[in-house]
Order: structure tokens, then C-alpha cells, then sequence
């Protein structure tokens, strides 16, 4: 990539994280203020900045409209699936793929590689939220006021001796997951199968959905699981790369 079209994309993410002077921007990139300003009228006159106030350049009209038309047209379960799919064949384990769907979590993908264990969800089926590894990958990054809409309509039966069978504990435990960055399920729905999961983020650093992966207890303990956790972080990194993140994620609550 040249050095000028790098230049210009770093000044279009500065501005879209705030509106910037040229002055601002050439002190972060550590330019002389006219080669910032030059781009930036470039960049203006596109449509993809524009001065906020009087020096001060922010997002541009076109460029919003761009990235709402680029959004609208992102088929999430298609781009992550050949990650999922490397995923699955590499480990030769059950892959699910989970996204948030207002106050549920859904299933949107799922891959069962021969051998591997067969599990009873469907692809459009909610999620258990309080069991499930991909519902705590998600319900541990999300704002307050969604994982509160979420949980308000959670039961917390117990399935197995190994259940979260209250809301506090649940809590405490995505207290955890958050810290760690990815969430298990031992053993928690039913006594043959465990998983990890971890989040994955969309190009605002928000939590786009989550992936997991599921194998019997009895073959692949949860210290086994664990030693594939660089594999499945790879992966959702990858698809979060896809999906315009970079490495910043929202401040949380």
C-alpha cells in the first residue's frame, strides 16, 4: 500500500473516532500540517470528511452513507463460515456459531464433523443462556442495560450438578469470562458434552455473535478443550478482522 493512500485511511479513521484539526491529526501522525490538510480537502471534497466547524474535519455524508449500504449488504453467517469450517476440520470437534437477536441469542451456524459430537440445537433456535459458553462469550462484552433485557427472561434450572442455578452466580461468572476474554461450559446443560467460546467484533468493536466449540466430556476433558484456546482465539480474530475490527473494543460498563 502506498505511503499516501495509508496516509488517508489513517486520517479517515481518526476523524470518524472524533472530529480532528489538521494540526491534531499531523501531530498524531507526525507530519507537517499542510500534508495532513491537503489530504483532508482531497478527502472532503469526496464527501468522505467534512468540517464539523470552521478547521475541524469529522466523518463525511458520503462516507456514512457508504458504510450503512456496506453494512446492509454483510452476510455475517457467510463470512464466518469457511472460518468455522477450517475450525471444525482442523480440531475434528463441533463448531456453533451464535449471534444476538434482540433478547435472545441465536444459533446461526453450526458444523458436525463425523465422530464428533451431535448436538440437539438448530441453526435458528435460541441459545441456552444460562449453560451455554456462547451466550457468556457475548453476555460478558455487551453494555449493561442489553445483557440486563437479556437475563430478565432467563431461567436458571438445574440441568446438571454443574448448572448455574441463580442469577448472581451467572453474573459473577461473566464477570469472569470478561476479564479472560472467553467463557466455558462444563458439563452445565447435560453431563456428556463441554465447549469454549469466545466473542467475535464487528468494525465498531461491539460484540457481533460468538464461537464455540463442543466436544464429549468423556473424549476431550475441559483441560484438553482449553489447550485448543490460541486455535479458536485465532479464529475469531480472523473473523472479526473480516468484519472491519481492529483491535478496540467499546469501553465497557
Amino acid at each position: 500500500m502506498s505511503s499516501t493512500v495509508s496516509r488517508a485511511i489513517t486520517i479517515l479513521e481518526l476523524c470518524s473516532a472524533e472530529p480532528r484539526s489538521a494540526g491534531e491529526i499531523a501531530t498524531i501522525l507526525g507530519v507537517h500540517r499542510t500534508t495532513v490538510l491537503r489530504t483532508l480537502l482531497t478527502l472532503q471534497e469526496a464527501g468522505l470528511v467534512r468540517q464539523t466547524r470552521p478547521g475541524v474535519f469529522g466523518t463525511g455524508f458520503r462516507l456514512a452513507a457508504l458504510a450503512k449500504s456496506a453494512m446492509a449488504h454483510f452476510d455475517l453467517r457467510g463470512i464466518a463460515h469457511p472460518h468455522l469450517k477450517a475450525l471444525s476440520d482442523e480440531l475434528r470437534l463441533t463448531v456453533q456459531f451464535a449471534v444476538l437477536d434482540g433478547d435472545r441469542i441465536r444459533y446461526v451456524d453450526k458444523i458436525e464433523p463425523h465422530d464428533s459430537i451431535v448436538l440437539n440445537t438448530e441453526i435458528g433456535g435460541d441459545v441456552v443462556v444460562s449453560t451455554a459458553g456462547v451466550a457468556k462469550a457475548i453476555l460478558a462484552h455487551v453494555p449493561s442495560e442489553i445483557r440486563r433485557t437479556v437475563l430478565d427472561r432467563v431461567t436458571f434450572p438445574a440441568y446438571t450438578a454443574r448448572s448455574f442455578t441463580d442469577r448472581e452466580s451467572y453474573e459473577r461468572e461473566l464477570t469472569r469470562v470478561q476479564e479472560r476474554g472467553w467463557a466455558v461450559d462444563d458439563g452445565e446443560y447435560d453431563d456428556l458434552s463441554n465447549c469454549i467460546a469466545a466473542p467475535v467484533r464487528d468494525h465498531a468493536g461491539e460484540v457481533a455473535g460468538a464461537v464455540s466449540v463442543t466436544a464429549f466430556r468423556s473424549r476431550v476433558d475441559l483441560d484438553q478443550l482449553r489447550d485448543h484456546l490460541d486455535t479458536l482465539l485465532a479464529t475469531t480474530e480472523a473473523i472479526s478482522h473480516q468484519l472491519g475490527y481492529r483491535g478496540e473494543a467499546p469501553d465497557g460498563d
